[in-house]
């Protein structure tokens, strides 16, 4: 197993990464064209919830140019994980482009509560900044609080700003933080009335010709239409059956069976927000990327480019519908279809061989737990109301007081340390006995302080991946881990954020110039892809990168 979790470790790194890469050299069979030549674009795919076993349960319903050209032409990273705690949106998205974990980029969720400001602060927000393409507050966002370069960043820098990076997604987040801080733009989509795409002022002052057009043109208003399956629903054997009680669906629809007439039932789900939960906003997105590609004139010279494209709408299905649903089968068999236009597009403009592409998730999602009940498979729900309310009467018990605790957030407890100082409370005990009473709580697994986090050096369980998701100045004192598949979410839909494998084990896919055909069932880490760009590129790694290159990819 690979031990690349610290900077100050350089050469115990370097090390691991060389022995398991000659190890995979010399069992892996490769059939390849050898080129010299550096990729004219770098195309990031995320597709956000999708676990790995997508890819192989919905595998005969794809097409040949999709998902099973990177597998058939490209490398396949059969097992493929997540190494940290939380598994959530932002913090995926910034490990996968800066080639390390929260402990170092500083996304150590979403949204978490800020230690100096007493305020919860949201991954990409940023009130300093101006909205772009809209009056709504949508467009304040940057990736100022994400501590680290990406590979994106280290391209700009490589080519003295020659280079260009542009991010999409339609969530802010998802576009933002893969883009880094020098990028020429990030664009994200604001739904309700409006249905167009924006950015904000922390990259230009106005949106350019391209994007004017691509709203003017209403693309977004087109896929206000109806949503069916691709193919006869009686042979979406792959996933459960299309009425049960564990979907939620949309506002305005008794039941969540298809068909789904999005133009009337966008009334009552924010108008055109009701696309990001159907396929049609990843189709959107790739036309998006297509319109970018052409504006921006990607890929169009020897100087590498690079685009982020982050499909949310997987997430939003994955959220309303669950892991199990027929809606969640229709919208990656659309997806594989639009990744096919996408490449057939690649193919024609930039040039096959002249572009590589990798493809992963931000993180994978559970099974919806009364689904799992049903078939007696031990899972649950969590009462956070009841283990509140127990907490507080302990706190007063113990201390007199609750004011000793600031905040819990992200099941990450939060001590007051004016409060502690005034009552003279030693923190460290204070820790402890948060952990010796949060512990006997129903459904809590394991807890752990702080202290333990900063003064113990874990190299198995998932006490790695809390450690390499704790940030000493954003994280909390006291940190809970709840039982596997026990959500904190309604009993329909289903939702992620744990570091066990149905969270973790994500794609990894890569494809074009440089990169080898084959595939491997040797660990690898999301934090390995950042540098094994950098790698392939020939430019320096993102500034807190701790992954390793994976040289068995490359040629």
């Amino acid at each position: 197993m690979k031990k690349c979790y610290t900077l100050i470790t350089f050469l115990l790194l370097f090390s691991a990464c060389g022995s398991q890469n000659e190890t995979i050299l010399a069992t892996e069979q490769t059939n390849t064209i050898e080129t010299n030549s550096k990729p004219k674009l770098v195309i990031g795919i995320v597709v956000d919830q999708m676990r790995y076993d997508y890819l192989t349960r919905f595998e005969s319903k794809y097409g040949e140019g999709g998902f099973k050209r990177m597998m058939r032409e490209g490398f396949n990273c059969k097992n493929n994980h997540f190494n940290y705690i939380p598994t959530y949106t932002g913090p995926g998205h910034a490990s996968v482009y800066t080639g390390t974990t929260p402990k170092y980029h500083g996304i150590i969720s979403n949204n978490w509560y800020d230690k100096e400001t007493k305020e919860t602060v949201y991954c990409a927000g940023d009130e300093n900044v101006k909205s772009i393409g809209t009056e709504d507050k949508a467009g304040k966002m940057s990736p100022h609080l994400m501590l680290t370069t990406t590979f994106s960043d280290e391209n700009r820098l490589f080519t003295q700003m020659r280079g260009k990076t542009i991010g999409i997604s339609l969530k802010d987040r998802g576009a933002i933080l893969p883009a880094g801080h020098t990028a020429n733009a990030a664009y994200w989509f604001h739904g309700k009335e409006e249905g167009t795409w924006i950015t904000s002022s922390f990259y230009m002052n106005t949106l350019p010709n391209w994007v004017t057009d691509f709203n003017t043109a209403e693309v977004a208003k087109s896929y206000l239409k109806e949503w069916n399956t691709v193919y006869d629903i009686s042979t979406y054997i792959e996933s459960g059956t299309d009425d049960n009680n564990f979907e939620r669906g949309f506002m305005g629809k008794d039941k969540a069976i298809f068909p789904y007439d999005l133009k009337t039932l966008s009334k009552d789900n924010n108008g055109f927000d009701i696309l990001k939960a159907t396929p049609y906003g990843n189709s959107l997105t790739t036309d998006f990327a297509i319109a970018a590609i052409e504006g921006e004139q990607l890929g169009m010279d020897e100087i590498t480019d690079v685009l982020t494209v982050s499909y949310s709408s997987t997430d939003y299905v994955g959220h309303n519908f669950g892991v199990n649903s027929k809606e969640v089968e229709d919208t990656y068999i659309r997806l594989d279809k639009d990744i096919e236009r996408f490449f057939k597009y690649l193919d024609e403009t930039v040039g096959e061989g002249e572009y590589t592409v990798f493809l992963t998730a931000d993180h994978g999602a559970v099974n919806v737990p009364a689904y799992l009940q049903s078939v007696k498979v031990p899972a649950g729900y969590l009462d956070y109301d009841s283990r509140k309310e127990k907490f507080q009467a302990f706190l007063k018990d113990t201390f007199g007081t609750t004011d000793i605790v600031e905040k819990v957030s992200n099941n990450q407890v939060f001590l007051s340390k004016s409060k502690l100082k005034e009552l003279g409370l030693n923190l460290h005990n204070v820790e402890q006995a948060l952990v010796d009473e949060q512990i006997s709580y129903e459904n809590i697994a394991k807890v752990y302080t702080a202290t333990t986090m900063n003064s113990t050096n874990f190299t198995t369980g998932i006490e790695v991946l809390l450690q390499n998701g704790f940030n000493q100045k954003r994280s909390g004192d006291v940190i809970i881990i709840d039982d596997i598949a026990h959500i904190a979410y309604s009993k329909k839909g289903s939702t992620h954020g744990s570091g066990l494998n149905y969270d973790t084990h994500v794609p990894l896919l890569f494809l074009g110039n440089g990169i080898k055909q084959g595939e491997t069932y040797n660990k690898t880490v999301i934090p390995d892809i950042a540098p094994t760009i950098s790698a392939l590129l020939g430019i320096s790694f993102p500034n807190g990168s701790t992954g390793c290159v994976l040289g068995f990819v490359i040629k």
